[in-house]
């Protein structure tokens, strides 16, 4: 009885190559298009069976190349000659011409002669005969089978490497070889060389690997469903878009991700120039009203407006859609205080010259191109003739002109756009006005919030009758700007006259007044645009007496749903913050008295150690007459006498009570001292440094005084860039125009 093998290869002895034969007696290939033998099926696989026999007319085992697929006995009576693989030179092979095979039913079947058995001696491969290699790689990337997939990534490594670093030299040289590679797919999100190319950047690899693809080869997508437009609009590389719109006009109109077309991706990432291309070169029939809805909203988030203002001007009706969040175009607007002036911060410089840069205005879309439209910025209107040319001519060398330029220009577009969002709402019903104010958030609550006074502003001189609104908790935009701290639309109260009083008489949550969202504390990102605590509690303390001011003397004693007055509530909920301000002041005053201390130790001991020595006759110092001396004798008793009052400053900050009334005025100006007496005695410690340095070695090194006192003026500086903005704070919350005037 014989045992089976399900595989040919036992009928081979164990000389034979497994590079030549798999388990189906086909020629393998070692390579990744091929089955590796390790995962061939065989063709046969049903465990042994002692009911099961292969013998001969004698009635001894055979080993057999084929055995029957049910349980029966196979009698091989006349063998027959076996036809050979073509790949083997070598097989010695003994047969029998006939074979019986025994039916389960008993019945004997007659198998024909041309079905061999084979026998095999001896077995010798011809290496000559080794499968090739195909020379042309395949067009898609496998889906199934992990190591066909990494095989197939490492197939096309090479080009993928060029299109990452732009070598158009080594991606020819590939695609020369492989004619087909510019169209296949090569990396694991499906991306082709085209899609790697644009989103690495490269315009000169791009050029180029389109004229090899066809119009219809520049419309795949990668796994995310984005064509390589899609992705060039992303990355804003404008040259990138008009080389692949040049040769497929469709593109344009093909969506990506989610089912957003490359015109909205580049308004949403803020690429202005993209924006505009793609603008011109994008079918209408593209777009529906969620795209142009989409589009306007994703063009203001991004400070778009020039975009923005040709699409409502283009398309009013946009101006009262609603986007997939139901919101306005004027809601995203009222979220931006810095489109407008009123709320961008600028620095010291730019506000000097903000006034004096004047810009066109923009009134309408004329952007024939397609591109942003320049920056016109011209001097004030004011100049004229030879002054005003002469004056424009300088500008432009003025550090930070076109940064304020811009900055202005784009103020003047958001007021502009503004003004038509709203004068096409006032056109609906009051009804219609109203739900879209209100829905889904409050517009003029949300912009006073934000300390959009502009906006504010604008809305207010059309439509006055919005003063009286109030939220779902009867508050009024005032109650608004108190709550959160916005100084400039609280200076609004001012304009409406004896109406404040009827305002400022509103209740809200727990029956709290005007002055009671005064008394609470504000929020962190509002308390924290002063540094320091005691700081924080100065600015607290002049938003209560501000409003205080402003509400009729009954509300400064009314009394919450708690019983607590507005004093009451203001103590209660600053009572840690004046403990924090507490603790910043006295630990301020102790650093900088312990540096005043080290100044007066030293200049005072340097006094009596004046530079080359003392005359023994008469005991005047030697160098009495020289200048250096004079400076030396000036500049210590200066850094003397002003050490020593900043120490009295910020001992009298350390023993202060620190009250309540401390913070708004006596701490901060004991402060504003102490540091302004601390730096003058560290530059005139400095200057008796340098004059008796010169003093000691002006016989030999003349010249060195230059460089000493270049040297000098280091630590001078350094400490007037690390204090000074705090003391710049200080000086003008205390003695400034205030944040209410």
């Amino acid at each position: 009885m014989l045992s089976r093998n399900p595989s040919v290869r036992s009928c081979f002895p164990a000389g034979f190559s497994n590079s030549s034969l798999d388990d189906n007696g086909q020629a393998s290939r070692n390579s990744s298009y091929g089955t590796s033998p390790a995962t061939a099926t065989p063709s046969w696989s049903q465990p042994n069976s002692s009911s099961r026999a292969c013998r001969t007319d004698d009635n001894k085992p055979l080993t057999c190349a084929q055995m029957p697929t049910s349980g029966a006995d196979l009698v091989i009576n006349n063998p027959s000659k076996l036809s050979l693989p073509e790949h083997a030179s070598a097989l010695r092979v003994s047969y029998q011409t006939h074979a019986t095979y025994h039916h389960p039913n008993n019945k004997d079947v007659n198998v024909s002669s041309a079905t061999p058995v084979q026998v095999v001696d001896k077995f010798i491969p011809d290496p000559s005969l080794a499968i090739p290699r195909p020379s042309v790689l395949p067009n898609a990337l496998p889906r199934v089978g992990s190591n066909r997939t990494s095989t197939r990534l490492t197939l096309y490594a090479p080009l993928h490497q060029a299109a990452m670093k732009g070598d158009w030299g080594k991606a020819k040289e590939f695609l020369n070889i492989h004619p087909g590679a510019a169209n296949v797919r090569i990396t694991n999100r499906l991306e082709t060389a085209l899609h790697i190319a644009v989103r690495a950047g490269h315009i000169g690899f791009v050029e180029e690997v389109v004229k090899l693809m066809s119009v219809s080869d520049l419309e795949r997508r990668d796994k995310s469903s984005n064509t390589a437009l899609f992705v060039a609009a992303a990355s804003g590389i404008t040259r990138i878009a008009e080389v692949m719109v040049k040769k497929n006009k469709l593109l344009p109109g093909l969506r990506g991700n989610k089912g957003v077309t490359p015109l909205c991706i580049a308004a949403q990432k803020g690429h202005r120039d993209m924006v505009w291309y793609l603008y011109n070169v994008t079918a209408a029939e593209y777009l529906n009203q969620e795209d142009y809805i989409g589009l306007l909203i994703a063009t203001i988030t991004t400070d778009l407006f020039d975009v923005a203002l040709c699409l409502i001007q283009h398309n009013p009706e946009l101006a009262i859609l609603r986007d997939s969040n139901g919101e306005t175009a004027l809601h995203v607007l009222a979220r931006k205080p810095t489109a407008f002036s009123s709320k961008n911060e600028l620095g010291i410089w730019e506000m000097f010259i903000y006034p004096w840069i004047y810009v066109e205005p923009v009134t309408k879309c004329s952007y024939p191109s397609g591109m942003s439209k320049p920056c016109h910025c011209d001097t004030n209107q004011a100049f004229i003739g030879l002054a005003g040319r002469l004056w424009h001519a300088i500008q432009k060398t003025i550090p930070g002109h076109k940064a304020v330029c811009r900055k202005k220009l784009l103020h003047m577009q958001a007021i502009v756009l503004v003004k038509l969002l709203w004068d096409q709402i006032l056109s609906l019903e009051d009804a219609q006005i109203t739900d879209i104010l209100r829905i889904p958030s409050q517009v003029l609550f949300v912009a006073a919030e934000f300390g959009v006074v502009d906006l504010i502003t604008e809305l207010f001189q059309s439509y006055p009758d919005l003063i009286w609104r109030v939220d779902e908790h009867g508050r009024s935009i005032f109650h608004i700007a108190v709550i959160h701290r916005q100084e400039k639309i609280f200076r609004l109260i001012h304009d409406i006259g004896a109406h404040k009083d009827m305002i400022a008489a509103y209740r809200g949550k727990n029956n709290h007044c005007i002055l009671h969202l005064a008394g609470k504390i504000a929020t962190p990102n509002r308390l924290n645009i002063v540094s320091g605590a005691a700081l924080q509690m100065q600015r607290e303390l002049l938003w209560f007496k501000e409003v205080e001011k402003n509400v009729q003397p009954l509300y400064k004693e009314m009394r919450d749903s708690n019983g607590r007055t507005p004093r009451m509530l203001f103590m209660e909920e600053h009572a840690k913050l004046m403990k924090e301000g507490e603790k910043w002041m006295k630990s301020t005053a102790s650093s900088c008295m312990l540096v005043a201390t080290l100044i007066t130790t030293v200049v005072f001991a340097a006094i009596f150690t004046v530079p080359g020595g003392n005359d023994n006759e008469k005991g005047t110092p030697i160098f009495l007459e020289a200048t250096s001396f004079v400076i030396f004798a000036v500049s210590d008793a200066l850094a003397l006498f002003s050490s020593v009052t900043s120490i009295l400053m910020f001992l009298s900050i350390l023993t202060s009570r620190y009250a309540e009334e401390d913070f708004l005025r006596l701490l901060p100006q004991r402060l504003i001292v102490g540091l302004t007496t601390l730096f003058l005695s560290i530059a005139a410690m400095l200057v008796a440094f340098g004059a008796t340095f010169c003093i000691v070695l002006s016989q030999r090194l003349a010249w060195i005084a230059v460089p000493v006192a270049f040297i000098a003026c280091i630590p001078v500086t350094l400490f007037a860039f690390l204090q000074f903005p705090l003391l710049l704070d200080i000086i003008q919350s205390s003695y400034g125009v205030g944040i209410f005037v």
